[in-house]
């Protein structure tokens, strides 16, 4: 506590000065031009090298969040088609955005593996355009058990150890569930991720899984819904049991560029065929993110070590939606995508609207409103 001598109080000039204009608006108006000035200057600088500090720290954590992968070995499942890779038209082909290729850029080691062999080799040599120093392509059916066993062999084998899992497993089954003729395939099928644990716990590893938004009770996607809630039930209960030595961070993508997007679906006959007035239908005015987006966002989250990641952002609040009002949600989905028994679901309201709005040419990347060159196996 500071007191102020008896002479002073009593004078009457010392407390105008104190209670003054000038004594309260700071201490810069008792203090000469000149030096008022070199202060101003020097706060300036010190404003400015706080700035550049700040620039050299982001840049220092960008470069180190991209030497976090550096020889890493990612492992990542079916990199042929979807987020993946993703089976695009030729110049879409040449973008570095699907995991594979970001993993890749970042000068990880991967292991690839699919079931195309044509496509998976046309990704491996990319990968390696983009930087990957090594990558190990296996031609394999990660749904079956001995396929499964022989994908971690073989990329133990070969890189001596296992860093990241990334299960991009998926294909989207659009049917009513009553009119499916097969069910054999609604299982949810983790065999590669049995086989890996092991090998992640000893690296301290992370797995990555491209769950599906499934919160959503579409129309015609039943089987999908229930594979991507199973998916990530199971996950979420196998963060506990793996923890904290396995870092697990669930994906759940809203729409996105890929083989779905351009209608590319599991009928009920059991084909694989291409339906883009069925995609329209179950799309319809709803944005579908660029790949190239997702797969960055993907990678950022998993070396933050996030546990959840929805893309696009926006997309997430459609779980609130869900939430608090669900009976909304069921009678718009019922209104806008079921069409009347026995007429064609070209009829159904969602697509009406995607064609007379024509919102499709402006929501819709221009990769997935042509249906070349995709494949039907």
């Amino acid at each position: 506590m500071v007191y102020l001598h008896s002479s002073c109080t009593s004078n009457p000039t010392f407390l105008s000065l104190l209670y003054s204009n000038k004594a309260t608006n700071g201490f810069y108006s008792q203090v000469p031009e000149h030096i008022s000035s070199s202060i101003h200057l020097l706060l300036h600088l010190l404003s400015l090298t706080s700035l550049l500090l700040l620039q050299v720290l982001l840049l220092h954590l960008k470069l180190y969040f991209q030497r976090k992968f550096v020889w890493k070995v990612v492992l990542i499942t079916v990199a042929s088609s979807g987020i993946g890779r993703g089976n695009m038209p030729c110049h879409l082909k040449n973008r570095f955005g699907h995991l594979a290729y970001e993993y890749a850029r970042r000068g990880a080691c991967l292991a690839l593996i699919a079931r195309r062999e044509n496509s998976l080799r046309e990704v491996s040599d990319r990968a390696q355009e983009y930087g990957s120093p090594n990558v190990l392509m296996i031609h394999a059916d990660v749904s079956r058990l001995e396929e499964c066993k022989r994908i971690v062999d073989e990329t133990m084998s070969h890189f001596r150890r296992l860093d990241y899992l990334v299960n991009n497993v998926g294909i989207a089954s659009m049917c009513k569930f009553e009119d499916a003729t097969d069910i054999s395939d609604f299982r949810t099928v983790m065999y590669i991720t049995h086989f890996a644990v092991p090998q992640l716990r000893e690296s301290r590893g992370k797995i990555i899984v491209l769950a599906s938004s499934s919160w959503l009770p579409k129309p015609r996607m039943s089987f999908y819904n229930a594979s991507g809630a199973a998916m990530v039930s199971f996950f979420e209960t196998l963060r506990v049991e793996v923890g904290p030595e396995i870092k697990i961070t669930i994906v759940t993508p809203g729409f996105i560029e890929s083989e779905m997007t351009q209608g590319k679906f599991l009928l009920k006959e059991g084909k694989m065929e291409v339906d883009q007035d069925l995609r329209d239908v179950e799309v319809s005015t709803i944005p579908v993110g660029k790949v190239g987006g997702c797969a960055k966002a993907i990678v950022n989250s998993a070396c933050r070590g996030e546990r959840y990641l929805t893309e696009p952002a926006w997309f997430r609040v459609t779980y609130y939606w869900k939430v608090f009002f669900p009976e909304v949600i069921e009678w718009s989905y019922r209104l806008m995508y079921i069409n009347k028994p026995g007429t064609s679901h070209k009829e159904a309201l969602s697509k009406k609207i995607l064609d007379v709005t024509g919102a499709k040419t402006i929501l819709y990347p221009s990769t997935i409103q042509n249906p070349e060159n995709i494949k039907n196996d």
